[in-house]
C-alpha cells in the first residue's frame, strides 16, 4: 500500500445508505486501488437521536453489497480507532482543549463557540480549483458553535478532529461540502495540523435540474438491492456520475475503472442522475452473466415472487429460466415475464383480453389447438411449422395466431419465444391452457349478448 494516501467515508447511520453516499464511498474505493492507498470507513454517529444500529449495518451490507471493502474501521479494525465518534469524546475533548489554549474559543450561552481569524482562506481544491473565501465579515461568517449545550459535539469540530487523528491525507466528498471547507481549514490552522487535499465531487441532479433527495426515485441503494439489479452494473454506472473513460464508453469493467480513475478527471459540471439508463445497463451486464449465477440469480428473483421450486423438475426450471436470458434488464421484471412456467392460475392480461379474445379469434385459436393437438412431436420446430400452415389455411398472416395463443398459454402479450415456450411447457399444459382461454370466450361472448336492462 502506498502509506502517503489515505481517504475515507464518513457517513451518519441516520437511514438507508443514499446513492450519493454510495457514489462518495465508491469515488473514495476507487482513489486508493488506483493509488494503493487505504481506505477508512467512519462512523459519525454523534447525533445519538436519530442514529440507529440497524442504520449502520445497512451501510455496511451496503457498501458489501456493491463490492467495496474498507481498509480500516467497522468490523475491519485498525491502529487509529475507535471508528465511531461516539467512542471518541475523550480525544475530542483534548483537542477542545488544545483551541482553549491558543484563545479560540469561547463561552456563549453554554454553548462552545469557534473563534474566527476575520480573513480570507484560499482552498486549492483538486476538482473545483483554486477558490477564495472571504471570512472577514462576522456578519456573514459568525464565530462557529462546536459544542451544544447539552454537551454534543458539532460535525464540523469533530470531522477535523477525527481527518487530524486519522492520518487522512485526502478528503473526497460531494460538493455541497465545499463551503464548510474555510471553515475546516481555521481549525485546521488553529491545532497547528496540515489540512488534506480536499476534492469535491460534483452533486447528483435529478433530471430536472433540482438536487437529489433522499425522497427521489432511486435514491435509496435498497432500490437496487431489493429490485434486482447486479451490484457490478450498478458500480459502473455510478462511476459515470462524475467521471467518464476517455473514449466516452459506457460499459466498463470496474478492474479498468480503477487503473484509470484519477481525482483530476473527475468532472467539475454536476451529473444528471437516470435511472432509466442505469437500468439499461444492468439489462447489458444481464445479457453476460455466465449461466451458473444467472440461474440462482433468476431463482432468487422467483422465489421472493413465491414460486417453489420443489413442484418442478430441475431440467424444466433450467430450460423455462433459459428463454428468458437477454430478455430482461433487471431481476425484478422476471416474475411477470415468465411466472407462467410455475403456475396454473393464469391472470389474462385486460388490454390483451380486449385486442385478441375476440369473437373472430375464437375459431381460430380453435384451429390451432387442433393443429398441435395433431402433433406427435411437440418440439418448437414443428410447433413453427404448424402454426404457419394453420395461419395460411386460415388466409391469415402468422402473427393473427402468435398473439391470441400467446395470450391464451401465458396470460401475457409479451414474452419468451412462444415456439420455445410452448415445448418447454408440453402439450398437455399447452392444449388445457388454451381450452381454458376458449372456456373465457364463451363467458365474454354470453356477458356481451346480454341486454343490459334485463
Amino acid at each position: 500500500m502506498n502509506s502517503d494516501v489515505r481517504v475515507r467515508f464518513a457517513p451518519s447511520p441516520t437511514g438507508f445508505l443514499h446513492i450519493g453516499g454510495a457514489r462518495t464511498a465508491l469515488f473514495n474505493w476507487l482513489y486508493a486501488k488506483h493509488t494503493g492507498g487505504t481506505l477508512v470507513l467512519r462512523i459519525e454517529d454523534t447525533d445519538r437521536a436519530r442514529n440507529t444500529d440497524e442504520a449502520a449495518r445497512a451501510i455496511y451490507e451496503g457498501l458489501r453489497w456493491l463490492g467495496l471493502d474498507w481498509d480500516e474501521g467497522p468490523e475491519a479494525g485498525g491502529d487509529l480507532g475507535p471508528y465511531f465518534q461516539s467512542e471518541r469524546e475523550a480525544i475530542y475533548q483534548s483537542y477542545l482543549e488544545k483551541l482553549r489554549a491558543a484563545g479560540r474559543i469561547y463561552d456563549d450561552g453554554g454553548s462552545t463557540r469557534f473563534r474566527f481569524l476575520r480573513e480570507k482562506v484560499v482552498v486549492d481544491d483538486v476538482i473545483c480549483g483554486r477558490i477564495e473565501f472571504d471570512m472577514t465579515s462576522a456578519e456573514t461568517n459568525p464565530d462557529m458553535t462546536i459544542r451544544r449545550p447539552d454537551g454534543s459535539w458539532i460535525f464540523h469540530f469533530v470531522n477535523v478532529v477525527d481527518d487530524i487523528e486519522m492520518k487522512i491525507s485526502h478528503v473526497m466528498r460531494g460538493e455541497d461540502h465545499l463551503s464548510n471547507t474555510p471553515k475546516h481549514m481555521q481549525l485546521y490552522q488553529a491545532l497547528g495540523a496540515t489540512p488534506p487535499r480536499f476534492a469535491h465531487i460534483p452533486l447528483i441532479l435529478n433530471k430536472d435540474g433540482s438536487k437529489m433527495s433522499k425522497r427521489d426515485q432511486g435514491a435509496s441503494l435498497n432500490t437496487y438491492i431489493d429490485g434486482g439489479y447486479l451490484p457490478e452494473a450498478v458500480c459502473n454506472y455510478l462511476c459515470l456520475l462524475g467521471w467518464s473513460p476517455k473514449d466516452n464508453r459506457e460499459k466498463i469493467e470496474i478492474e479498468e475503472v480503477v487503473k484509470l480513475f484519477e481525482l483530476e478527471k473527475v468532472h467539475r459540471k454536476n451529473a444528471s442522475f437516470d435511472l432509466d439508463k442505469c437500468t439499461w445497463l444492468n439489462g447489458e451486464y444481464v445479457r453476460e452473466l455466465g449461466d451458473d449465477r444467472f440461474h440462482e440469480l433468476a431463482r432468487q428473483a422467483l422465489g421472493k415472487a413465491g414460486v417453489d421450486f420443489s413442484k418442478f423438475a430441475a431440467d424444466y426450471v433450467r430450460a423455462a429460466l433459459d428463454t428468458c436470458k437477454g430478455k430482461f434488464k433487471i431481476f425484478s421484471e422476471l416474475p411477470a415475464y415468465c411466472g407462467f412456467y410455475f403456475t396454473e392460475d393464469i391472470n389474462y392480461n385486460p388490454e390483451g383480453v380486449a385486442k385478441h379474445f375476440i369473437p373472430e379469434n375464437k375459431p381460430r385459436l380453435v384451429a390451432v389447438r387442433d393443429a398441435f393437438a395433431a402433433l406427435e412431436n411437440f418440439d418448437a420446430a414443428n410447433l413453427e411449422t404448424a402454426m404457419k400452415s394453420t395461419a395460411a389455411q386460415l388466409g391469415l398472416k402468422v402473427g393473427a395466431l402468435v398473439h391470441p395463443t400467446r395470450l391464451a398459454v401465458t396470460g401475457s402479450n409479451a414474452g419468451p419465444s412462444l415456439y420455445h415456450l410452448l415445448e418447454i411447457l408440453g402439450k398437455e399444459k399447452v392444449l388445457a391452457r388454451i381450452d381454458r382461454a376458449l372456456a373465457v370466450f364463451s363467458l365474454s361472448s354470453r356477458a356481451e349478448s346480454r341486454d343490459p336492462e334485463a
